[in-house]
């Protein structure tokens, strides 16, 4: 199983004006820095008129992937203050290009260290945050004569079903996290009072929303 980790929700795209220049973020979830850098050619070529495309992402665990590019604006200005950014919320598999397209007014290093990373903050919020979490799948095969108290004691507890199936008996997977396993098994048996097959058949991760 990997580990808990934040990343971001769904791709979007979120413009605000600063001084009379249009900022674009536009964010996505990229698990590959191939996949980042194909992100990054398809937004320059959409925005080809503007001028600057400035990036940052940060991809696999512990971050160990990262880049920022300042795309012409002066050194360290944009793509680092992208990179603090998504470095400060922990996110990962992240790609962040903050579009402008100059408004007539120069910002100075200090305004456009701010306007990236509002830029990049409030593209963020667009997007949405998740915490992906490793669950185990456990499933339980029972009869149906005790569908009824099982399903009932499940939706009441933390835990959440993912799938339920009916066939000649009643088959019900639920995500328990790895230091849940040995006590929902437990519960589970005792709530049969035994006639129940319990078996873990995998694992994934649950996306759930957060605030950061």
């Amino acid at each position: 199983m990997g580990n808990s980790y934040y990343t971001v929700k769904s791709k979007a795209a979120h413009e605000i004006i600063i001084q009379n220049s249009r900022f674009i973020s536009q964010i996505k979830r990229v698990e590959t820095e191939t996949e980042a850098q194909n992100e990054i050619s398809l937004i320059n070529k959409e925005h080809w008129k503007a001028n600057h495309n400035c990036y940052a992402y940060a991809i696999g665990e512990n971050q160990h992937i990262q880049k920022a590019s300042d795309d012409g604006e002066p050194s360290g200005t944009a793509g680092v203050p992208i990179l603090e950014v998504l470095k400060k919320k922990h996110l990962r598999d992240v790609l962040v290009v903050v579009t402008r397209y100059f408004g007539g007014t120069k910002l100075g290093a200090g305004g456009l260290i701010r306007a990236y990373s509002k830029a990049t903050s409030e593209g963020l919020k667009a997007s949405g945050i998740v915490e992906r979490k490793p669950m185990n799948i456990i499933q339980t095969t029972f009869e149906y004569t005790l569908l009824g108290q099982i399903e009932n004691e499940l939706r009441q507890s933390t835990y959440i079903i993912k799938n339920m199936a009916y066939a000649e008996n009643v088959s019900i997977d639920v995500y328990v996290s790895q230091e849940e396993t040995d006590d929902f098994i437990e519960w589970m048996t005792n709530l049969s009072n035994g006639k129940s097959h319990i078996h873990k058949t995998g694992w994934e991760y649950l996306e759930q929303d957060i605030d950061l």
